[in-house]
This record gives C-alpha cells, structure tokens and sequence, in this order.
C-alpha cells in the first residue's frame, strides 16, 4: 500500500510540475507577444507567398512576424496584413511596406523608409491600430502583371512572325535596294547640291539686304508723308476749290453765248457755206484753165478749134 502511494504522490507532482512550467511557458510568450507593437497594411494587391508566422525584415533585419491575414471586411478590395513588430525597430512617418516576391513562390514583407528626426506612426487606423502604408514591390508587380506581359509578348510574337514571312522580306530587299541607289544618287548630286546651296545663301543674303533697303525706304516715305502730307492736302484742297470755281465761270459763259451760237447757226453759216460753194465752183474753173494752158499753150485759149490738114 505505502509503495503504491508513493507512486501516486510521484505522478501528482511530476503532472503539477510539468503544468507549472507549461504555464510559464505560456505566461511568457504572452509577455512577449504583449511587448511587441501591432500595425496594419493594407494591400490592394495579391499577397501570394505570405503566411501567418511569416517574417517581417526592416531594411533586410528582421524586425517581427505577421500575425493575421484577411480580406478587409470594409473593402474587400484591400488585404489586411496585421504584423507584430519589436518595439526597437523605428517605425517612422515615410515608412513603407512591400511584398518581395520570389520565383520560388516564397515572399517576405519588407519595411522600408522613415527618415531620421521623423515623427513615429502612432495614430490609430481603422482597426484600431497604426497603420503602415503599402507600396507595390518591383519584382511582386512585374509577378502579379506575367499574364498580361506573356499575353502582350505573345500578340507580339505572332506580328513579328507576319512582318518577317517571305513577302515582306522581299519588300524590305528592295527597299533596302532603293534605299542604295538613291544614296549613290545623292552622292553623285552632291556637288551640285553643294553649289545650289552657295547660290541660296547669296539669294538670301541679297534678299536680306534688299529688304533692309525696302525698310529704310518705308521708313523715308512715313517721315516724309508725317512732314509734308498735311501741306500738300491743303494744297489740293485749294486747287480743287479753284477748279471748281472755273468750271462754274466756264459753265456761265456758255450760258452767255447760246444765244450767239444759236444766229450763227441760222444766219452766217449758210452765207458761208454758200460762199464756200461759188469758191469752190471758181476753184474748179481756174483748174479746168490751167491744165488746158498746160496741155494746149496759149492758143487753147485764144484760138478756137483748129481745122484738120486736107490731103488730095
């Protein structure tokens, strides 16, 4: 009986011992949980690779571990990585954090930033605690953005393949080929290219000195209209007024001799055409005189019609 109670009192102690120490086990990894300080990411993007219990590194040190992952029930758009990070670690305004992924499918959340002299995060997010502002990593968005990159790579592959076919390369020889001849040409031009654009530059530099002329020019004619033009409007002015004033006297004495005109219309023309015509008629007869003098001598005149010789 005395030995199996001791074996009893054995087992009781030892169970007692063993409960003892897993609650101080217990006690102090809640101890230590309870000092580290608690943050919220929020991220609009996959977090593939990350885990409950999965490290959290600050500049490449680690730093704490991330304690839950969820889809935010406010915004399902947004996951909410809560982390659990060592008080030491400076968790300063400017402090972001990235997911850095890896080709092996593993990714680890890395905290970066925080200038010094910087205030720390301390306010309250949504959820009740810090929050530290999520940026995308290099490597998890060229990752998170493959099936579009494959599918675009894709779409350009087939492309270049229907550029490249055996048409098109043949259009692109003779290209090339045309390409040639007319540098040759250009070549060949070169010299006359080379004399046209002397003959250009002296054409532009006649025209720049004649158009410096046509402005001084421009320039004489404004000063000299500024100078005289008003003189001379007073000038034409008054001879506008005096020619004006003579066609009224010229209109007036015309006025005067109508009446004058009007009798020698009526009157004196006649007499004279009349007159006009007897001189005329002498005219005439003096003509007819002298070309019989002219043909006949005297005699035409004197004599009268001279009888034909007889011939037995």
């Amino acid at each position: 009986m005395e030995t199996r109670a001791n074996y009893v009192w054995v087992g009781a102690i030892t169970l007692t011992l063993l409960a003892v120490v897993l609650a101080a086990i217990i006690w102090i990894a809640g101890l230590g949980a309870n000092s580290r300080k608690e943050y919220d990411i929020f991220f609009p993007q996959s977090v593939a690779g990350l885990a409950r219990g999965s490290g959290v590194t600050f500049q490449g040190v680690p730093a704490g571990q991330i304690s839950q992952i969820e889809l935010w029930k406010k915004d399902p758009e947004f996951v909410r990585v809560r982390v659990q990070l060592d008080p030491q670690i400076p968790v300063l305004q400017g402090t972001t954090a990235t997911i850095s992924a890896s080709f092996t499918g593993v990714s680890t959340l890395s905290l970066s930033g925080g200038a010094k002299g910087q205030p720390p995060i301390t306010e309250p997010g949504p959820e009740g605690v810090p929050v530290i502002p999520a940026e995308r990593g290099g490597l998890g968005q060229i990752l998170a953005s493959a099936p579009l990159l494959l599918e675009r790579l894709a779409t350009l592959t087939d492309r270049l393949t229907r550029l490249l076919s055996d048409e098109n390369q043949a259009s692109i020889t003779g290209i090339l080929g045309n390409t040639d001849r007319m540098s040759a040409q250009l070549a060949d031009m070169a010299p006359e290219l080379k004399a046209a654009l002397v003959e250009l530059q002296g054409t532009l530099a006649q025209s720049t000195r004649t158009l410096n002329a046509f402005e001084k020019t421009l320039a004489s004619t404004d000063s000299l209209i500024n100078r005289d033009g008003q003189s001379l409007a007073a000038e034409l002015r008054t001879t506008m007024q005096r020619a004006q004033a003579a066609a009224t006297a010229l209109e007036a004495t015309l006025n005067d001799t109508r009446p004058a005109a009007r009798e020698l219309a009526n009157t004196t023309l006649p007499i004279a055409n009349a007159t006009l015509q007897d001189l005329r008629r002498t005219s005439e007869a003096l003509r007819a005189v002298t070309e019989r003098i002219d043909n006949g001598g005297a005699s035409a005149i004197i004599g009268g019609n001279r009888l034909p010789d007889y011939k037995p």
